[in-house]
């Protein structure tokens, strides 16, 4: 046997003797990895014998410090963080699940869009369903003059909802002071221009218009503009030049008498 290969072999003998105290100390329960840890410190250096489970808990104890977390995230950023982050996975999810893929998904959410503004475009404001029409007028009567200059004194300040009510409260009563309706307390403003329209046919759209525009501003929720205000006015002026039309009976009559 040559001298290298004897060195080697005491070597291992030894390497095998120190192992099996490890594994068999008596009167211990500290794993052997633990007490060969702490046999190989220093003759001068006491030996550190902590099993794993208190190492792992003192470990604990000391990364919860507050030292350790003066710069981690808020609660609102944890929360925007986990949002972002389930919207993510959500986007991935539509994306592999869309044919396409990233892009298809945008084709998808940029139709929908378009969709959306065209409704928007064609219906207008969603707005509340109206309440069972109120009486046209309160319970002060006014002559249509005065619910004139209340009219235009709401315009000037900008006020046009108000403007629309009151305008259309003097359409109605000028229509009454010029006996073309009858004086009736808690007539609606859609019976008015049903019955205005069959005086003025000619301006029956108009008063439909109108009366539809003062439901909505009044019990529908919406509100006028100046361009609501300025159509009634108008309305409002063409009516003051508008005769009723004859009944065909005294057209007919007429006709006759100058003819014979």
């Amino acid at each position: 046997m040559s001298m290298t290969g004897g060195v080697l072999m005491a070597a291992s003998a030894l390497a095998g003797a120190a192992a099996s105290p490890l594994r068999h100390l008596p009167g211990t329960t500290a794993p052997a990895h633990t007490v060969a840890f702490a046999l190989s410190g220093s003759g001068d250096e006491p030996p550190v014998t902590v099993p794993r489970d208190p190492a792992r808990e003192a470990a604990r104890r000391e990364l919860a410090k507050r030292m350790y977390h003066e710069n981690d995230p808020g609660l609102l950023q944890r929360a925007l963080d986990a949002f972002w982050e389930w919207l993510g996975r959500l986007l991935a999810r539509a994306a592999s699940a869309t044919p396409g893929g990233s892009l298809g998904l945008l084709v998808v959410v940029l139709c929908v869009i378009a969709v959306l503004a065209a409704l928007w475009w064609r219906l207008g404001t969603p707005r509340r369903t109206p309440a069972p029409a109120a009486p046209l007028f309160d319970e002060v009567p006014r002559t249509a003059a005065a619910h004139r200059s209340a009219a235009e004194a709401h315009a000037a300040q900008g006020h046009w909802t108000q403007a629309v009510q009151e305008r259309m409260r003097a359409i109605v009563r000028s229509l009454e002071e010029r006996a073309l309706l009858d004086l009736r307390p808690g007539r609606t403003a859609d019976e008015a221009a049903a019955e205005a329209g069959r005086a003025l046919p000619g301006q029956a759209d108009g008063l439909r218009a109108a009366a539809r525009l003062f439901d909505d501003v009044t019990y529908g929720g919406r509100t006028a503009d100046q361009q609501a205000y300025r159509r009634v006015a108008l309305l409002d002026d063409a009516l003051e030049r508008a005769r009723p039309a004859e009944p065909s009976g005294i057209a007919g009559a007429a006709g006759d008498g100058g003819t014979g």
